[in-house]
């Protein structure tokens, strides 16, 4: 049996000509606001109310920020800025007391080792070796591998 598989899932059915039914919506909405304005305010009012209503009910309906539409944009900063933050880590430079202006006897404040081939080889070999007695993996389990 053949069934038919829908194409093109993600785009949404334009009910109100080019219009989907969101979009009818927050333009609906939107302009219905500005005509409660005009009818219940005076003019000046009504109009510096009405610019940014409209402003946004444009947007929630055509504009998109990353391929998103904007509604999602505005959740986000909705609860970016109601929820809590949690802070799980906050670094604070080290206080250093200045007794004298000599620079030589001031700390340093970060030493950065230096690290030769030779000493570099010593430490992977170390931690090789507390990685295998970890695990329990010792020289007598090789059974017969030599090197």
């Amino acid at each position: 049996m053949r069934y038919q598989v829908p194409q093109f899932i993600e785009v949404e059915d334009k009910i109100f000509g080019p219009l989907t039914l969101k979009q009818f919506i927050y333009l609906a909405g939107g302009a219905g606001l500005c005509l409660a304005f005009f009818m219940l305010l005076p003019m000046y009012v009504a109009i510096t109310l009405s610019m940014p209503v409209a402003g946004f009910s444009l947007a929630l309906a055509f504009y998109t920020v990353n391929g998103r539409p904007f509604i999602i944009a505005v959740e986000h900063a909705f609860n970016y800025v109601i929820n809590p933050k949690l802070y799980l880590w906050k670094q604070r430079p080290p206080s250093v007391k200045q007794q004298s202006t000599d620079v030589a006897a001031q700390p340093q404040l970060m030493s950065v080792p230096q690290l030769s081939e030779s000493r570099l080889k010593d430490l992977s070999w170390s931690l090789n070796i507390k990685d295998r007695v970890k695990m329990g993996v010792t020289d007598s389990a090789r059974d017969g591998f030599e090197i």
